[in-house]
């Protein structure tokens, strides 16, 4: 990607070329994960702890067809608030910024802007996958094939709860995504610390994720570190529990017959109301936990 096309703010220009650290943070979770004020005030949280760890926040998005590294308030208010915010993947960054057009970018749209920028680290809430179904729908995230090609530390809480985890950690393996368990032997499932299916690594700090994500570009492997970051236990909603809400869900919108990119917000939206707002409680704490870590991890590669 041409360096023309990226917009900086001055704060993140600084940091980059100063080799300060950095942690990206993706905008989707703020336009289509969250409702208006909860978005506001995870975003203004979100970035207060990435500064309280001694790193600057890049929030990346696209705002009038520029693509943004690093919001402004005016930004972020278009971005919570915007009526016509698309949601933004990697093939869709083009068309949004050749039609001048906002965008929210998701993990894969992050991720490739990031790395385009300089920037080694991001923290989002969860990554996309293999869908449930989808050995049948093919229905699977852009994100898993940019994990699979560029070399960024990636911090979630695992896949999104409403994923097939297994066959998204299939996926994975193929793509040569190294997956380590934070402090954990268990993969997470997003609103719960376990899913029950073990994970291939584990690291206990983030100078240990450092040294691998280091080992990695000394080795030339351009696929990313995918570090799964369990919700804390007091925020956590217990896997059956969720399970059995998220296959209301999933059956309301296989018979009203969404599909594609608007599963993931009409299922996280209706498990909303099935939870009477704890999920979305969940989703906070969880995406700022790992918020935490990914500045930490940010500033131990860049102490």
């Amino acid at each position: 990607m041409k360096t023309s096309l990226l917009h900086f703010s001055s704060e993140v220009s600084d940091a980059v070329n100063s080799g300060l650290p950095v942690l990206a943070l993706e905008s989707t979770i703020i336009s289509h994960g969250m409702p208006y004020p909860d978005n506001l005030e995870f975003a203004q949280q979100a970035e207060n702890i990435v500064r309280k760890q001694g790193v600057i926040p890049a929030t990346i998005a696209i705002i009038g067809g520029k693509i943004q590294i690093g919001l402004n308030e005016h930004s972020l208010n278009e971005l919570t608030v915007g009526q016509n915010i698309n949601k933004v993947a990697v093939r869709d960054i083009a068309t949004t910024v050749a039609g001048k057009q906002s965008g929210a970018t998701t993990v894969s749209a992050t991720m490739h802007i990031a790395h385009s920028a300089g920037i080694e680290v991001f923290a989002t809430g969860g990554i996309g996958g293999v869908h449930r179904y989808g050995e049948t729908t093919f229905d699977i995230s852009q994100d898993l094939r940019v994990l699979g090609k560029i070399p960024l530390v990636v911090v979630s809480a695992g896949v999104k709860a409403i994923l097939d985890i297994p066959l998204t950690l299939e996926y994975l393996e193929t793509d040569g995504v190294t997956v380590i368990g934070y402090q954990t032997d268990v993969f997470p499932a997003f609103y719960s610390q376990k899913s029950g299916y073990t994970v291939p690594a584990r690291a206990d700090s983030p100078e240990d994720i450092v040294a691998i994500h280091t080992t990695n570009k000394t080795l030339k492997i351009t696929s990313s570190i995918l570090v799964v970051n369990p919700i804390p236990i007091s925020h956590e909603i217990p896997y059956q529990e969720m399970e059995s809400y998220i296959n209301i869900a999933l059956d309301k919108c296989l018979k009203e017959g969404i599909r594609g990119k608007k599963v993931t917000p009409y299922l996280l939206k209706k498990i909303v109301k099935l939870t009477k707002g704890r999920s979305l409680q969940a989703n906070i704490k969880l995406a700022l936990n790992n918020v935490k870590l990914g500045a930490q991890i940010a500033k131990a590669l860049k102490p």
